[in-house]
């Protein structure tokens, strides 16, 4: 109950962001009875379409953290203490928020499902989706529930363990296991090729890779824009891209990843593009995720602007012009943006060349 009167009385841009986890799940989980429904029909390769389904799963999974970590009613708070309100029963509360927003979208997508199915009342769009969602074949209902669940109890799983609490590590801790499962990643697409499930194996490794190593990569762009006899500005930009390298790292490790398979596709084109088996639901699939991850970054984003508040605001107390603020913004954005362009690139040139080898 408690959850769920903290988010009910939350402010319009906190109930958008879990409207957006919502939406989210509603289109993961419509995946998922997607590729149940075709596994009915055709047993035949319905193992790895399940595999490559997880991927929206994921990146659902990992906007929905980033949402409940950005949820004021999930920040400690003094005196909370006292009211039962600790650290683990916050936790609990965005856990349990978390499983709201996303049952909700994982309720909306077996509706939508059914309904164009023609299970619910009548076939709609003059039954132009029966045929794409297998209407002729019934529905597990155990299997459709089983998928269904699966979204949010691990989000709220993952919620749980992100919120709990423990000792931040340093940004430049996970650069080297980023850049080794990189390159792990690579390797097993290297030796796989463009058939089998080495394509799946590998881009997982290397996405969680450029993810683990995201936090280094934005703490050295940090560094770059303070080297060499920095003035006020730079070294403003650059202390603070250091200080919130933890919290944007992740995000923008996994919109790298994102970018550099829009790439590869994009290189791929006229050898089919890259052999994923969702059949007609690819593309929106890969814009599910394109969005889960410019979503997840902007949170981050605006998440870490908010915690340098109290900073901006003692910076105007002392007289800093507003414009010098923006142009540090800007610097930071600049950086990241050098460094992350050609990271995406480089990463889509080497998978092109192991896929067409």
């Amino acid at each position: 109950m408690l959850a769920l009167r903290l988010a009910r009385g939350s402010r319009p841009l906190v109930q958008l962001r879990r409207l957006l986890v919502a939406a989210a799940s509603a289109g993961t989980g419509f995946l998922l009875l997607y590729v149940l429904a075709r596994a009915v029909a055709q047993p035949a390769g319905s193992f790895p379409r399940l595999l490559w389904a997880l991927i929206p799963l994921a990146v659902t999974v990992h906007l929905a953290v980033v949402v409940a970590r950005a949820d004021p009613a999930t920040q400690p708070r003094e005196g909370m203490d006292a009211a039962g309100l600790g650290p683990l029963r916050l936790t609990l509360v965005a856990a349990i928020s978390t499983a709201v927003a996303c049952a909700l979208g994982a309720a909306l997508a077996l509706a939508v499902f059914l309904h164009l199915r023609g299970d619910v009342a009548g076939l709609p769009f003059d039954g132009a989706g029966a045929e794409l969602l297998h209407a002729d074949q019934p529905l597990p209902v155990a299997g459709a529930l089983t998928l269904l669940g699966l979204i949010p109890v691990t989000a709220s799983a993952a919620t749980a363990l992100a919120l709990r609490p423990h000792q931040p590590l340093a940004p430049q801790t996970g650069l080297p296991w980023g850049i080794a499962l990189t390159a792990c990643g690579l390797a097993v697409l290297a030796y796989a090729g463009p058939t089998g499930g080495g394509v799946l194996a590998g881009w997982s490794l290397t996405a969680v890779g450029l993810a683990l190593a995201g936090p280094g990569l934005a703490y050295a762009c940090g560094s770059l824009v303070q080297a060499v006899r920095p003035g006020a500005l730079r070294l403003l930009a650059g202390r603070v891209l250091q200080q919130e390298a933890p919290r944007i790292g992740p995000p923008l490790g996994v919109l790298c990843s994102v970018a550099a398979a829009a790439l590869t596709a994009l290189a791929l084109r006229d050898r089919g593009g890259l052999p994923v088996p969702l059949g007609p639901l690819t593309w929106p699939a890969a814009l599910l995720v394109a969005l889960c991850a410019a979503a997840t970054l902007l949170t981050s984003v605006v998440e870490a602007r908010r915690g340098r508040e109290p900073g901006r605001t003692a910076l105007i107390d002392l007289g800093a012009p507003s414009n010098v603020l923006r142009s540090a913004a800007s610097l930071r954005a600049t950086a990241l943006v050098a460094v992350c362009l050609p990271l995406s690139w480089g990463v889509a040139q080497l998978t092109s060349l192991a896929l067409t080898r």
